[in-house]
């Protein structure tokens, strides 16, 4: 196969910002977790379901847009002491290596920067769906993704003491993304 044709075999499709969000949890307290989100997705994706590892995936995710539902947290969150998204203001995921992993899943590592710095991290990306028209002529395919991370490894030590033991704000946070994709040209 030429150069050209596998370049035309890639579908190139953007990240639909309406259907997309990234949701994390993190234990709080020691006892709960605490949910929250970003709505403000955005990115691109090659992929070629028959040859992955021509696939690949930039997203950005406006630190800004973060939601627990607690209006006085969420700047907390935002402030210097996590996020600092006056000086951060995207968390990136761009794609290093895509392999399969099952029917419809991908194992897919990449770096992730969030307050900064950058890491390598794996992400599982399953339920990727079949392409499918949408009522406007489109094509459209859909996909999560999940992995787990320490936040200290991201430089966000902030954490407070507990009289009872323990800490307020967990190490691990679990981090699940879901995307619809637009297909392009």
């Amino acid at each position: 196969m030429s150069t050209t044709s596998q370049a035309a075999a890639i579908a190139q499709y953007e990240i639909d910002p309406a259907h997309s969000g990234a949701q994390f949890k993190v234990r709080h307290m020691m006892i709960a977790n605490v949910r929250g989100e970003f709505s403000k997705v955005s990115g691109k994706v090659a992929f070629d379901p028959a040859n992955p590892a021509a696939s690949s995936i930039d997203v950005a995710i406006d630190a800004s847009s973060l939601s627990t539902r607690e209006p006085q947290r969420d700047e907390h969150l935002k402030s210097a002491d996590f996020l600092d998204v006056a000086k951060y203001p995207s968390i990136t995921f761009v794609s290093k290596k895509i392999v399969p992993d099952g029917k419809d899943a991908y194992q897919v590592s990449g770096d992730l920067t969030i307050h900064g710095v950058t890491r390598e991290v794996k992400l599982l990306v399953d339920a990727v769906t079949p392409e499918a028209k949408d009522p406007w002529g489109g094509a459209r395919r859909g996909a999560t993704a999940s992995t787990t991370i320490s936040r200290k490894d991201f430089g966000l030590t902030w954490n407070m003491a507990l009289e009872a033991g323990g800490v307020l704000v967990g190490e691990d946070i679990h981090i699940t993304i879901e995307v619809e994709l637009v297909r392009k040209g």
